[in-house]
Protein backbone atom coordinates (compact mmCIF):
# COMPACT_ATOMS: atom_id res chain seq x y z
CA UNK A 1 0.00 0.00 0.00
CA UNK A 2 1.41 3.35 -0.73
CA UNK A 3 -1.98 5.28 0.21
CA UNK A 4 -3.55 5.51 3.64
CA UNK A 5 -7.01 6.50 1.72
CA UNK A 6 -9.97 7.13 5.08
CA UNK A 7 -10.99 3.39 4.64
CA UNK A 8 -7.76 2.39 6.05
CA UNK A 9 -7.55 5.55 8.71
CA UNK A 10 -10.84 4.01 10.12
CA UNK A 11 -9.36 0.83 9.95
CA UNK A 12 -6.09 1.60 11.76
CA UNK A 13 -8.40 3.78 14.58
CA UNK A 14 -10.59 0.42 15.09
CA UNK A 15 -7.77 -2.14 14.92
CA UNK A 16 -5.70 0.07 17.45
CA UNK A 17 -8.61 0.74 19.91
CA UNK A 18 -9.39 -2.79 20.35
CA UNK A 19 -6.01 -4.02 20.46
CA UNK A 20 -5.70 -1.25 23.57
CA UNK A 21 -9.02 -2.92 24.63
CA UNK A 22 -7.76 -6.00 24.86
CA UNK A 23 -4.08 -4.80 26.60
CA UNK A 24 -5.88 -2.16 28.76
CA UNK A 25 -5.43 -4.35 31.74
CA UNK A 26 -1.40 -5.51 31.43
CA UNK A 27 -0.84 -1.73 31.08
CA UNK A 28 -2.41 -0.24 33.53
CA UNK A 29 -0.20 -2.53 35.56
CA UNK A 30 2.58 -0.92 34.19
CA UNK A 31 1.54 2.50 35.69
CA UNK A 32 4.08 3.91 37.61
CA UNK A 33 4.54 7.28 36.73
CA UNK A 34 4.27 9.67 37.56
CA UNK A 35 1.09 8.62 39.98
CA UNK A 36 0.56 4.95 40.11
CA UNK A 37 -3.09 5.78 39.16
CA UNK A 38 -3.16 2.35 37.21
CA UNK A 39 -5.31 3.61 34.13
CA UNK A 40 -2.97 4.44 31.53
CA UNK A 41 -4.32 1.49 29.85
CA UNK A 42 -7.90 2.54 30.05
CA UNK A 43 -6.92 5.88 28.87
CA UNK A 44 -5.46 5.06 25.73
CA UNK A 45 -8.19 2.71 24.94
CA UNK A 46 -10.77 5.14 25.28
CA UNK A 47 -8.60 8.19 23.63
CA UNK A 48 -8.66 5.94 20.52
CA UNK A 49 -12.30 4.24 20.64
CA UNK A 50 -13.16 7.97 20.71
CA UNK A 51 -11.34 8.11 17.21
CA UNK A 52 -12.08 5.16 15.84
CA UNK A 53 -16.17 6.48 16.65
CA UNK A 54 -15.86 9.94 15.16
CA UNK A 55 -14.90 8.29 12.03
CA UNK A 56 -17.03 5.60 11.58
CA UNK A 57 -19.83 8.01 11.76
CA UNK A 58 -18.15 9.38 8.61
CA UNK A 59 -20.41 9.24 5.38
CA UNK A 60 -18.28 6.68 3.43
CA UNK A 61 -17.18 9.43 -0.02
CA UNK A 62 -15.42 11.85 2.59
CA UNK A 63 -12.52 12.55 2.12
CA UNK A 64 -8.89 12.16 3.49
CA UNK A 65 -8.58 15.69 4.47
CA UNK A 66 -11.93 15.49 6.33
CA UNK A 67 -11.02 12.00 7.62
CA UNK A 68 -7.95 12.46 9.70
CA UNK A 69 -9.33 15.77 10.61
CA UNK A 70 -12.28 14.16 12.56
CA UNK A 71 -9.72 11.45 13.79
CA UNK A 72 -8.08 13.90 15.28
CA UNK A 73 -10.92 15.92 17.04
CA UNK A 74 -12.53 12.32 18.26
CA UNK A 75 -8.75 11.98 19.76
CA UNK A 76 -8.80 15.39 21.08
CA UNK A 77 -12.64 15.54 22.85
CA UNK A 78 -11.77 11.61 24.00
CA UNK A 79 -8.49 12.08 25.28
CA UNK A 80 -8.37 10.54 28.72
CA UNK A 81 -5.33 11.07 31.26
CA UNK A 82 -2.08 12.17 31.04
CA UNK A 83 -0.85 9.24 27.88
CA UNK A 84 -4.07 9.63 26.38
CA UNK A 85 -3.69 13.53 25.96
CA UNK A 86 0.03 13.08 24.36
CA UNK A 87 -1.40 10.29 22.07
CA UNK A 88 -4.38 12.70 20.94
CA UNK A 89 -1.33 15.35 19.80
CA UNK A 90 0.34 12.74 18.30
CA UNK A 91 -2.80 11.69 16.08
CA UNK A 92 -3.08 15.61 15.28
CA UNK A 93 0.22 16.22 14.02
CA UNK A 94 0.02 12.51 12.16
CA UNK A 95 -3.55 14.59 10.73
CA UNK A 96 -1.71 17.78 9.69
CA UNK A 97 0.60 16.34 7.16
CA UNK A 98 -0.76 12.58 6.08
CA UNK A 99 -4.16 14.48 4.87
CA UNK A 100 -2.13 15.75 1.99
CA UNK A 101 -0.33 13.20 1.22
CA UNK A 102 1.28 9.30 2.28
CA UNK A 103 4.06 10.57 3.56
CA UNK A 104 4.45 9.12 7.01
CA UNK A 105 8.05 9.90 7.89
CA UNK A 106 7.47 13.49 7.73
CA UNK A 107 3.87 12.98 9.58
CA UNK A 108 5.95 11.33 12.18
CA UNK A 109 8.47 13.73 12.55
CA UNK A 110 5.41 16.08 13.46
CA UNK A 111 3.70 14.00 15.55
CA UNK A 112 6.74 14.03 17.89
CA UNK A 113 7.35 17.70 17.93
CA UNK A 114 3.71 18.27 18.98
CA UNK A 115 3.24 15.74 21.97
CA UNK A 116 6.87 17.36 23.14
CA UNK A 117 5.85 20.66 22.84
CA UNK A 118 2.43 20.13 24.35
CA UNK A 119 4.49 18.68 28.02
CA UNK A 120 5.25 21.29 29.95
CA UNK A 121 8.11 19.36 31.33
CA UNK A 122 9.34 16.62 28.93
CA UNK A 123 10.73 13.26 30.97
CA UNK A 124 12.69 11.17 28.91
CA UNK A 125 11.64 7.15 29.76
CA UNK A 126 8.10 7.86 28.69
CA UNK A 127 5.81 8.09 25.36
CA UNK A 128 7.71 11.20 24.43
CA UNK A 129 10.86 8.88 23.97
CA UNK A 130 9.08 6.31 22.48
CA UNK A 131 7.86 8.52 19.60
CA UNK A 132 10.52 10.38 19.04
CA UNK A 133 12.88 7.32 18.29
CA UNK A 134 10.00 5.77 16.08
CA UNK A 135 9.96 9.53 14.00
CA UNK A 136 13.64 9.80 14.00
CA UNK A 137 14.25 6.01 13.00
CA UNK A 138 12.60 6.43 9.88
CA UNK A 139 13.99 9.58 8.63
CA UNK A 140 17.20 7.88 6.68
CA UNK A 141 14.44 6.08 4.32
CA UNK A 142 13.66 6.42 0.59
CA UNK A 143 9.65 6.96 1.89
CA UNK A 144 8.29 3.68 0.91
CA UNK A 145 5.29 3.34 3.05
CA UNK A 146 5.60 -0.19 3.91
CA UNK A 147 8.98 0.45 5.29
CA UNK A 148 8.25 2.95 7.31
CA UNK A 149 5.48 1.77 8.68
CA UNK A 150 7.70 -1.78 9.62
CA UNK A 151 10.82 0.71 11.13
CA UNK A 152 8.55 2.46 13.37
CA UNK A 153 6.90 0.12 15.39
CA UNK A 154 9.78 -1.83 15.08
CA UNK A 155 12.02 1.05 16.83
CA UNK A 156 8.81 2.12 18.79
CA UNK A 157 9.56 -1.34 20.88
CA UNK A 158 13.16 -1.29 20.91
CA UNK A 159 12.82 1.81 22.41
CA UNK A 160 10.34 0.69 24.56
CA UNK A 161 12.37 -2.06 25.92
CA UNK A 162 15.52 0.84 27.12
CA UNK A 163 12.54 3.38 28.89
CA UNK A 164 13.65 1.77 32.49
CA UNK A 165 17.48 2.83 31.50
CA UNK A 166 16.08 6.10 31.06
CA UNK A 167 13.86 6.52 34.32
CA UNK A 168 14.75 5.05 37.36
CA UNK A 169 11.35 4.26 38.84
CA UNK A 170 10.75 1.72 35.99
CA UNK A 171 13.56 0.49 36.56
CA UNK A 172 12.72 -0.26 40.02
CA UNK A 173 9.83 -1.60 39.76
CA UNK A 174 10.16 -3.90 36.83
CA UNK A 175 8.48 -2.46 34.28
CA UNK A 176 8.63 -0.48 31.25
CA UNK A 177 6.22 2.87 30.55
CA UNK A 178 2.95 2.10 30.36
CA UNK A 179 2.61 5.12 27.92
CA UNK A 180 5.31 4.10 25.56
CA UNK A 181 3.40 0.81 25.40
CA UNK A 182 -0.08 2.10 24.36
CA UNK A 183 2.11 3.89 21.15
CA UNK A 184 3.76 1.20 20.56
CA UNK A 185 0.37 -0.60 20.07
CA UNK A 186 -1.25 2.02 18.59
CA UNK A 187 1.80 2.28 15.65
CA UNK A 188 2.11 -1.62 15.32
CA UNK A 189 -1.79 -1.63 14.58
CA UNK A 190 -1.17 1.00 11.95
CA UNK A 191 1.90 -0.90 10.44
CA UNK A 192 -1.00 -4.05 10.12
CA UNK A 193 -2.84 -1.86 8.42
CA UNK A 194 -0.33 -0.78 5.52
CA UNK A 195 1.07 -4.26 5.16
CA UNK A 196 -1.86 -5.79 5.62
CA UNK A 197 0.55 -8.78 7.03
CA UNK A 198 2.57 -7.20 10.06
CA UNK A 199 2.15 -9.48 13.12
CA UNK A 200 5.40 -8.89 15.30
CA UNK A 201 3.51 -7.44 18.23
CA UNK A 202 4.74 -6.14 21.32
CA UNK A 203 3.53 -8.84 24.38
CA UNK A 204 2.94 -5.97 27.48
CA UNK A 205 4.98 -7.54 30.57
CA UNK A 206 3.99 -7.68 34.22
CA UNK A 207 5.45 -5.84 36.42
CA UNK A 208 8.67 -7.67 38.23
CA UNK A 209 8.85 -5.72 41.37
CA UNK A 210 6.58 -4.23 43.92
CA UNK A 211 8.34 -0.74 45.12
CA UNK A 212 7.32 2.33 45.92
CA UNK A 213 6.41 4.36 42.43
CA UNK A 214 7.67 8.11 42.33
CA UNK A 215 4.50 10.45 43.81
CA UNK A 216 4.48 14.33 42.44
CA UNK A 217 4.65 16.43 45.76
CA UNK A 218 1.76 18.10 46.06
CA UNK A 219 -0.04 16.48 43.26
CA UNK A 220 -4.17 15.84 45.16
CA UNK A 221 -5.84 15.85 41.99
CA UNK A 222 -5.95 15.13 38.24
CA UNK A 223 -7.90 17.98 36.86
CA UNK A 224 -9.04 17.96 32.94
CA UNK A 225 -11.32 19.76 30.86
CA UNK A 226 -12.04 20.87 27.19
CA UNK A 227 -11.69 24.66 26.87
CA UNK A 228 -13.25 26.54 24.26
CA UNK A 229 -10.73 29.98 24.18
CA UNK A 230 -8.84 31.98 21.52
CA UNK A 231 -5.68 30.33 20.80
CA UNK A 232 -3.71 33.56 22.12
CA UNK A 233 -4.73 32.95 25.70
CA UNK A 234 -3.30 29.54 25.79
CA UNK A 235 0.59 30.29 26.56
CA UNK A 236 -0.67 32.43 29.66
CA UNK A 237 -3.00 29.27 30.54
CA UNK A 238 0.20 27.35 30.60
CA UNK A 239 2.13 29.19 32.73
CA UNK A 240 -0.31 29.98 35.04
CA UNK A 241 -0.82 26.43 35.43
CA UNK A 242 2.91 25.27 35.58
CA UNK A 243 2.78 27.31 38.50
CA UNK A 244 0.46 24.93 40.26
CA UNK A 245 1.15 21.33 40.00
CA UNK A 246 2.84 18.72 37.56
CA UNK A 247 2.13 16.75 34.57
CA UNK A 248 0.62 19.75 32.60
CA UNK A 249 0.30 18.82 29.11
CA UNK A 250 -2.28 21.41 27.07
CA UNK A 251 -2.73 20.31 23.45
CA UNK A 252 -5.39 21.25 21.09
CA UNK A 253 -5.88 24.08 18.30
CA UNK A 254 -8.32 26.24 16.64
CA UNK A 255 -10.24 27.06 19.28
CA UNK A 256 -10.56 23.90 21.43
CA UNK A 257 -8.10 22.60 24.07
CA UNK A 258 -7.51 20.03 26.01
CA UNK A 259 -6.12 20.75 29.69
CA UNK A 260 -4.21 18.18 31.77
CA UNK A 261 -2.76 19.10 35.08
CA UNK A 262 -2.09 17.15 38.78
CA UNK A 263 -2.44 19.39 41.45
CA UNK A 264 -3.11 20.44 45.06
CA UNK A 265 -5.95 22.15 44.89
CA UNK A 266 -8.31 21.58 41.84
CA UNK A 267 -10.40 24.92 42.10
CA UNK A 268 -7.73 27.33 40.96
CA UNK A 269 -6.74 25.30 38.16
CA UNK A 270 -10.36 25.52 36.94
CA UNK A 271 -10.62 28.97 37.59
CA UNK A 272 -7.55 29.53 35.32
CA UNK A 273 -9.53 27.97 32.47
CA UNK A 274 -12.64 30.38 32.91
CA UNK A 275 -9.92 33.38 32.71
CA UNK A 276 -8.68 31.89 29.51
CA UNK A 277 -12.35 31.06 28.23
CA UNK A 278 -15.00 28.27 28.71
CA UNK A 279 -14.24 25.12 30.13
CA UNK A 280 -16.53 22.23 30.13
CA UNK A 281 -16.47 18.47 30.19
CA UNK A 282 -14.48 18.92 33.46
CA UNK A 283 -12.99 15.93 35.54
CA UNK A 284 -11.80 16.17 38.76
CA UNK A 285 -10.52 12.84 40.18
CA UNK A 286 -9.19 12.34 43.78
CA UNK A 287 -5.35 10.78 42.94
CA UNK A 288 -4.94 9.34 46.39
CA UNK A 289 -7.99 6.98 46.02
CA UNK A 290 -7.00 6.17 42.17
CA UNK A 291 -3.55 5.32 43.57
CA UNK A 292 -4.46 2.64 46.10
CA UNK A 293 -7.70 1.40 44.06
CA UNK A 294 -5.82 -2.23 43.76
CA UNK A 295 -5.91 -2.88 47.26
CA UNK A 296 -8.35 0.11 49.32
CA UNK A 297 -11.59 1.51 48.94
CA UNK A 298 -14.94 1.02 46.60
CA UNK A 299 -15.31 -0.14 43.35
CA UNK A 300 -17.43 -1.99 41.14
CA UNK A 301 -16.54 -5.17 38.35
CA UNK A 302 -19.27 -4.92 35.46
CA UNK A 303 -19.32 -7.89 32.63
CA UNK A 304 -19.35 -7.05 29.10
CA UNK A 305 -20.02 -8.28 25.58
CA UNK A 306 -19.31 -5.11 23.74
CA UNK A 307 -16.64 -2.35 23.45
CA UNK A 308 -19.10 0.00 23.47
CA UNK A 309 -20.81 -1.36 26.36
CA UNK A 310 -17.42 -1.95 28.02
CA UNK A 311 -16.51 1.46 26.95
CA UNK A 312 -19.63 2.80 29.25
CA UNK A 313 -18.88 0.87 32.14
CA UNK A 314 -15.31 2.29 32.39
CA UNK A 315 -16.11 5.67 31.93
CA UNK A 316 -18.40 5.20 35.04
CA UNK A 317 -15.20 3.80 37.09
CA UNK A 318 -16.08 0.30 36.54
CA UNK A 319 -13.45 -3.05 36.43
CA UNK A 320 -14.48 -4.26 33.24
CA UNK A 321 -14.79 -8.10 32.20
CA UNK A 322 -15.17 -8.72 28.76
CA UNK A 323 -16.60 -11.64 27.29
CA UNK A 324 -17.86 -12.83 24.16
CA UNK A 325 -21.25 -13.41 23.41
CA UNK A 326 -22.93 -16.19 24.09
CA UNK A 327 -19.89 -17.28 26.18
CA UNK A 328 -18.88 -16.58 30.06
CA UNK A 329 -16.02 -14.78 31.24
CA UNK A 330 -13.13 -17.23 32.99
CA UNK A 331 -12.93 -17.35 36.85
CA UNK A 332 -9.15 -16.18 36.88
CA UNK A 333 -10.14 -13.30 35.20
CA UNK A 334 -13.35 -12.45 37.14
CA UNK A 335 -11.11 -13.21 40.39
CA UNK A 336 -8.77 -10.52 38.83
CA UNK A 337 -11.19 -7.86 38.27
CA UNK A 338 -12.20 -7.94 41.97
CA UNK A 339 -9.10 -7.84 43.54
CA UNK A 340 -8.06 -5.06 41.88
CA UNK A 341 -11.48 -2.96 41.72
CA UNK A 342 -10.90 -2.53 45.90
CA UNK A 343 -11.49 -4.14 49.52
CA UNK A 344 -16.00 -3.39 49.20
CA UNK A 345 -16.71 -4.73 45.64
CA UNK A 346 -20.15 -4.84 44.14
CA UNK A 347 -19.64 -7.31 41.10
CA UNK A 348 -22.40 -6.55 37.77
CA UNK A 349 -22.80 -9.72 36.20
CA UNK A 350 -25.01 -8.64 33.73
CA UNK A 351 -26.01 -12.13 32.44
CA UNK A 352 -27.34 -15.24 34.08
CA UNK A 353 -23.95 -17.31 33.05
CA UNK A 354 -21.91 -15.00 34.25
CA UNK A 355 -23.62 -14.65 37.23
CA UNK A 356 -22.96 -17.88 38.38
CA UNK A 357 -18.71 -17.48 37.82
CA UNK A 358 -19.24 -14.03 39.69
CA UNK A 359 -20.47 -16.02 42.37
CA UNK A 360 -18.10 -18.45 43.03
CA UNK A 361 -14.95 -15.87 42.59
CA UNK A 362 -16.52 -14.01 45.26
CA UNK A 363 -16.34 -16.89 47.64
CA UNK A 364 -12.81 -16.82 46.88
CA UNK A 365 -12.41 -13.32 47.14
CA UNK A 366 -13.65 -13.19 50.31
CA UNK A 367 -11.46 -15.61 52.08
CA UNK A 368 -9.07 -12.69 50.99
CA UNK A 369 -10.74 -10.48 52.71
CA UNK A 370 -12.54 -8.69 50.22
CA UNK A 371 -15.94 -7.62 50.63
CA UNK A 372 -17.78 -8.78 47.53
CA UNK A 373 -21.24 -7.97 47.09
CA UNK A 374 -22.72 -9.89 43.45
CA UNK A 375 -25.70 -8.21 42.30
CA UNK A 376 -28.78 -9.69 40.64
CA UNK A 377 -28.35 -7.91 37.12
CA UNK A 378 -29.43 -10.28 34.38
CA UNK A 379 -29.01 -7.70 31.21
CA UNK A 380 -26.78 -5.17 30.52
CA UNK A 381 -29.10 -2.77 30.90
CA UNK A 382 -30.06 -3.18 34.17
CA UNK A 383 -25.94 -2.99 34.75
CA UNK A 384 -25.97 0.28 33.24
CA UNK A 385 -29.14 0.88 35.89
CA UNK A 386 -27.05 -0.03 38.58
CA UNK A 387 -23.78 1.39 37.98
CA UNK A 388 -25.97 4.73 37.72
CA UNK A 389 -26.78 5.23 41.05
CA UNK A 390 -23.38 4.01 42.35
CA UNK A 391 -22.08 6.31 45.67
CA UNK A 392 -18.91 5.22 46.74
CA UNK A 393 -19.59 7.97 49.01
CA UNK A 394 -22.53 5.80 51.02
CA UNK A 395 -21.94 2.66 53.00
CA UNK A 396 -21.35 -0.54 51.25
CA UNK A 397 -24.68 -1.91 52.15
CA UNK A 398 -26.66 0.90 51.64
CA UNK A 399 -24.96 1.49 47.87
CA UNK A 400 -25.63 -2.56 47.04
CA UNK A 401 -29.30 -2.07 48.16
CA UNK A 402 -29.68 0.92 46.07
CA UNK A 403 -27.70 -0.35 42.86
CA UNK A 404 -29.84 -3.87 43.38
CA UNK A 405 -33.52 -1.55 43.44
CA UNK A 406 -32.51 0.53 40.38
CA UNK A 407 -31.72 -2.99 38.72
CA UNK A 408 -34.77 -4.72 39.92
CA UNK A 409 -36.59 -1.88 38.52
CA UNK A 410 -35.43 -1.76 35.29
CA UNK A 411 -37.11 -4.13 32.63
CA UNK A 412 -34.96 -5.57 30.11
CA UNK A 413 -35.90 -6.91 26.57
CA UNK A 414 -33.70 -7.53 23.28
CA UNK A 415 -33.98 -8.24 19.80
CA UNK A 416 -32.36 -11.50 18.08
CA UNK A 417 -32.83 -13.00 14.50
CA UNK A 418 -33.40 -17.20 14.74
CA UNK A 419 -30.97 -19.59 13.37
CA UNK A 420 -33.05 -22.71 13.59
CA UNK A 421 -36.78 -23.99 14.17
CA UNK A 422 -37.98 -24.07 17.45
CA UNK A 423 -40.88 -23.27 19.53
CA UNK A 424 -40.81 -20.50 21.62
CA UNK A 425 -43.42 -19.00 23.96
CA UNK A 426 -44.97 -16.79 21.30
CA UNK A 427 -45.38 -19.86 18.94
CA UNK A 428 -43.23 -21.74 15.78
CA UNK A 429 -40.35 -19.57 14.85
CA UNK A 430 -37.99 -20.83 11.53
CA UNK A 431 -34.41 -19.28 10.73
CA UNK A 432 -33.69 -16.02 9.93
CA UNK A 433 -37.55 -14.97 11.96
CA UNK A 434 -36.64 -11.65 14.36
CA UNK A 435 -37.41 -12.70 18.06
CA UNK A 436 -38.43 -10.09 20.48
CA UNK A 437 -37.63 -11.18 24.06
CA UNK A 438 -38.76 -9.42 27.04
CA UNK A 439 -37.28 -10.55 30.22
CA UNK A 440 -35.81 -13.45 28.72
CA UNK A 441 -39.00 -14.72 27.11
CA UNK A 442 -39.84 -14.78 23.58
CA UNK A 443 -42.93 -12.47 23.22
CA UNK A 444 -42.65 -11.26 19.63
CA UNK A 445 -41.87 -13.20 15.75
CA UNK A 446 -41.53 -11.33 12.96
CA UNK A 447 -39.75 -10.27 9.81
CA UNK A 448 -38.05 -7.38 10.36
CA UNK A 449 -36.24 -5.50 13.40
CA UNK A 450 -38.02 -2.03 13.13
CA UNK A 451 -41.04 -3.45 13.85
CA UNK A 452 -40.33 -6.13 16.37
CA UNK A 453 -38.43 -3.62 17.95
CA UNK A 454 -41.38 -1.02 18.35
CA UNK A 455 -43.51 -3.81 19.43
CA UNK A 456 -41.25 -4.99 22.12
CA UNK A 457 -41.15 -1.04 23.42
CA UNK A 458 -44.29 -0.98 23.24
CA UNK A 459 -45.10 -3.52 25.27
CA UNK A 460 -42.63 -2.74 27.93
CA UNK A 461 -43.87 0.61 28.36
CA UNK A 462 -47.15 -0.06 28.74
CA UNK A 463 -46.10 -1.64 32.08
CA UNK A 464 -45.16 1.51 33.14
CA UNK A 465 -41.88 3.92 32.88
CA UNK A 466 -40.33 6.94 32.64
CA UNK A 467 -37.13 6.30 30.58
CA UNK A 468 -36.04 3.57 27.64
CA UNK A 469 -32.22 2.52 27.33
CA UNK A 470 -31.37 1.43 23.69
CA UNK A 471 -28.27 -0.12 23.05
CA UNK A 472 -27.18 -1.01 19.57
CA UNK A 473 -25.21 -3.99 18.50
CA UNK A 474 -22.37 -4.18 15.67
CA UNK A 475 -25.12 -5.38 13.06
CA UNK A 476 -27.57 -2.93 14.14
CA UNK A 477 -29.56 -1.41 10.66
CA UNK A 478 -28.53 2.69 11.17
CA UNK A 479 -32.28 3.30 11.15
CA UNK A 480 -32.95 1.22 13.97
CA UNK A 481 -32.41 3.18 16.55
CA UNK A 482 -33.87 6.54 15.07
CA UNK A 483 -37.12 4.26 14.11
CA UNK A 484 -37.71 3.52 17.52
CA UNK A 485 -37.21 7.00 18.63
CA UNK A 486 -39.42 8.76 16.20
CA UNK A 487 -42.54 6.09 17.11
CA UNK A 488 -41.86 7.19 20.65
CA UNK A 489 -42.31 10.34 19.88
CA UNK A 490 -45.83 9.76 18.63
CA UNK A 491 -47.11 7.37 21.07
CA UNK A 492 -45.01 8.14 24.52
CA UNK A 493 -43.93 11.61 24.02
CA UNK A 494 -43.69 11.68 27.87
CA UNK A 495 -40.73 8.97 27.97
CA UNK A 496 -37.46 9.68 27.52
CA UNK A 497 -35.31 7.76 25.13
CA UNK A 498 -31.06 7.54 25.49
CA UNK A 499 -29.08 5.37 22.69
CA UNK A 500 -25.81 3.85 23.70
CA UNK A 501 -23.86 2.06 20.67
CA UNK A 502 -22.82 -1.29 22.68
CA UNK A 503 -21.19 -3.12 19.38
CA UNK A 504 -22.28 -6.18 20.80
CA UNK A 505 -22.84 -9.32 18.75
CA UNK A 506 -25.73 -11.65 18.17
CA UNK A 507 -28.17 -8.84 19.76
CA UNK A 508 -29.11 -6.11 17.05
CA UNK A 509 -30.46 -4.07 20.09
CA UNK A 510 -30.75 -4.35 24.02
CA UNK A 511 -34.03 -2.24 25.73
CA UNK A 512 -34.24 -0.94 29.28
CA UNK A 513 -37.44 0.42 30.67
CA UNK A 514 -37.18 2.27 33.66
Amino acid sequence: MQVLDPLSVRRWARLAADALGRARSEIDALNVFPVADGDTGTNLHLTLLSAAEAVEALPEDVDAAVTWQTLSYGALVGARGNSGVIVSQALRGLAEVLKDGPDLRAGLRRAAALAREAVARPVEGTVLSVLTAAAGAVQDLDGDLEEVARRAAGEARAALRRTPDQLDVLARSGVVDAGGAGLTIVLESLAEVITDSYSDRYDVPAPTARVSPMTEVGAGYEVMYLLDADDRAVPRLREELDGMGESLVVVGGGGLWNVHVHVGEAGPAIEAGMRAGRPHRIRVTYLAERTHRGNAGRGVVAVAAGHGIAALFEESGAVVVRRAPGSRPSLPTMLAAIREAGSEVAVLPNDEGAGSVAAAAAEIARGDGVVVSVLPTKATVQGLAALAVHDPLRRFDDDVVAMTDAAGHTRYGHLTVADREAVTSAGLCRPGDVLGLIDGDVAVIGSALEDVATMIVDRMVAGGGELVTLVTGIDAPVRLAPHVEEHLARVRPDVDLVVYQGEQGGYPLLIGVE
